[in-house]
């Protein structure tokens, strides 16, 4: 993987997404190789047009010294958008504990949102913030699958772990349940697992994009081939998302789930 050291002029941005105020990617690229990724389209605005997205990272590097953690009061923030903030490299250089210090203090909403294990590395830091929750996104127990789809993040049941040891040290917690593969993702099978330690659901399709499709497509011919006219029509057809979206509401009443769905991205979903 290609590393290269970056300086930004800013490494708190404001967001485009509905509910969140600002977002923090400390990083530029992912390491995580996750063949449904839709962050490809940084590359274009990155300098970085013509590399293959997940052979190169940027750190991003700025004066941290200078962030107010009190502009940010009564705002949302989310740890990231188009990166995840403890990839493995996190362990090295460390952004996003460094930028967590930085806004210690602020009364901001901070959402942290990854796939990885090594969020536990900063449960000391999270208990100073008033106002944080901490999230783990998965969309499958199976680990076999996990590896074919998201080879280089933590395993699935490491992260249940880390969502459970975060929350038994009385932090807030949730389940970013996404992306939603159909015919794989068990849903039912994932709070089941996780009731006891989660304190809210979310749910995401499955985000089809042009550069993400061949890959998907491939991978859904090779290990569930009875699949793939299911996989298709969605490309073309986006009721069966509707459809879903009323099985999980009716799931999650009856189980009296604090949730929130968010079908969207890619103009197959509702929105």
């Amino acid at each position: 993987m290609k590393i290269n050291i970056k300086e930004a002029k800013s490494i708190i941005t404001k967001s485009n997404i509905p509910s969140i105020d600002f977002v923090i990617n400390p990083y530029v690229g992912c390491q995580h190789g996750c063949i449904y990724c839709y962050a490809e389209f940084m590359i274009r605005f990155t300098g970085h047009k013509g590399e293959k997205w997940g052979e190169f990272l940027d750190i991003k590097q700025c004066d941290l010294s200078k962030i107010n953690p009190h502009k940010y009061d009564r705002t949302s923030i989310l740890f990231s958008s188009v990166t995840d903030p403890y990839l493995p490299l996190e362990k090295k250089y460390g952004n996003t504990r460094k930028i967590l210090k930085s806004l210690i203090g602020t009364s901001a909403e901070v959402e942290i949102l990854t796939k990885s294990k090594l969020v536990t590395r900063d449960i000391d830091l999270f208990k100073q913030f008033d106002n944080i929750s901490i999230g783990i996104s998965i969309s499958t127990l199976d680990e076999p699958f996990s590896r074919i789809v998201e080879p280089k993040a933590s395993k699935p049941l490491d992260r249940l772990d880390a969502i459970k040891e975060i929350h038994d040290r009385g932090l807030k917690t949730y389940l970013f349940i996404s992306p939603f593969f159909p015919g794989i993702t068990d849903y039912r099978a994932i709070i089941e697992n996780t009731l006891d330690h989660t304190d809210h659901y979310m749910f995401e399709n499955l985000n089809f994009r042009p550069h993400n499709i061949p890959r998907i497509n491939a991978m859904i011919k090779k290990y569930y081939p009875q699949l793939i006219s299911l996989y298709q029509e969605l490309q073309r057809n986006h009721s069966y998302w509707e459809l879903l979206e009323e099985e999980i509401i009716n799931f999650c009443e009856k189980k009296g789930i604090d949730y929130r769905i968010e079908f969207h991205h890619g103009g197959f979903s509702k929105s």
